[in-house]
């Protein structure tokens, strides 16, 4: 018999699945249109499992973890899941477009970016996920530390992460783009 219990967590396996369905129906690639799946792509194409923006995502999950703590306190810890997992895939889906693909290639250092394969859009998801769990488990100081540290680590890296990626995207600088470009 169907355990109501497990009703969010199949949910979010429907979620899941659905998103990589639909950015597969949105004509993203599957792997890399070079046929082969690296485990670490640097080049920032996004076109393998893991990539240097993976942290943010892992990033995505401590936050959702956090906000629907805050917010969804006494919904259990599969609906809280849920929740994020439609934040996260929702994003997926809208990075992937053809607005978002032409936003990024105008005002960000990501000039060369086409989109992400659909096998990396999931391990994206697959991060938010471990994000979320790590929450759970760590003490807030730990979170706050790997937050502040792979931000630091990503920005010295490849010149961005996810607080230059959301202020590049929303309100753009000249000033943060010459850097980030190393002019």
């Amino acid at each position: 018999m169907f355990d109501r219990r497990y009703l969010p967590y199949w949910a979010t396996f429907v979620v899941f699945v659905g998103t990589l369905v639909t950015l597969w129906m949105m004509g993203r690639n599957l792997i890399c249109t070079c046929g082969e799946i690296w485990l670490w792509d640097g080049s920032g194409s996004s076109q393998h499992l893991f990539d240097w923006y993976a942290p943010s995502h892992l990033i995505h999950g401590f936050l959702f973890y956090g906000a629907t703590f805050l917010v969804m306190r006494r919904a259990g810890l599969g609906w809280r899941l849920l929740v994020a997992t439609v934040v996260e895939c929702a994003w997926e889906v809208v990075e992937n477009t053809e607005a978002v693909i032409n936003r990024y290639r105008e005002t960000t250092v990501s000039d060369e970016y086409w989109g992400d394969a659909v096998i990396n859009s999931g391990l994206d998801v697959v991060a938010m996920f471990v994000g979320f769990w790590l929450a759970l488990r760590l003490p807030i100081w730990a979170t706050l530390a790997i937050i502040v540290g792979f931000e630091v680590l990503t920005t010295l890296l490849i010149r961005d992460g996810l607080a230059l990626n959301i202020i590049m995207l929303l309100a753009p600088s000249d000033a943060i783009l010459q850097w980030q470009q190393g002019i």
